[in-house]
């Protein structure tokens, strides 16, 4: 069973960067595909950027050139820095974890999650 925490989120202004962080309670995390994911009452829950087994990555046109999605192998956290951010931003933040899959951005694909981290831009 694979636990993730995460945490870094909190108000900030319009053009401002926050980064996000995830534990994972794995023995490698590179072992695993890894998402960030966001979602605001009464919408589905949008997948942003993923990470691969094999270290590729790949995020949703919404925030590609401003978020940037990474991992400490070491330390087994992931972590999602967010520049210039904008007030359409504001959502849950969530990770999630699976062993594999072909598409990091679709959430039905994860099998574990976290309780999410809330992000405020105004």
């Amino acid at each position: 069973h694979v636990q993730l925490v995460e945490s870094g989120g909190g108000s900030v202004q319009v053009g401002g960067s926050l980064r996000l962080s995830c534990v994972a309670s794995v023995d490698t995390i590179g072992r695993y595909c890894m998402g960030w994911f966001r979602q605001i009452p009464d919408k589905e829950r949008e997948g942003i950027a993923g990470i691969e087994s094999d270290g590729s990555t790949g995020y949703a046109d919404s925030v590609k050139g401003r978020f940037t999605v990474s991992q400490d192998s070491a330390k087994n956290i992931l972590y999602l820095q967010m520049n210039s951010l904008k007030p359409e931003d504001t959502a849950m933040y969530y990770c999630a974890a699976v062993w594999w899959t072909t598409d990091t951005l679709r959430s039905e694909n994860y099998k574990w999650w976290g309780q999410g981290t809330q992000v405020a831009v105004s």
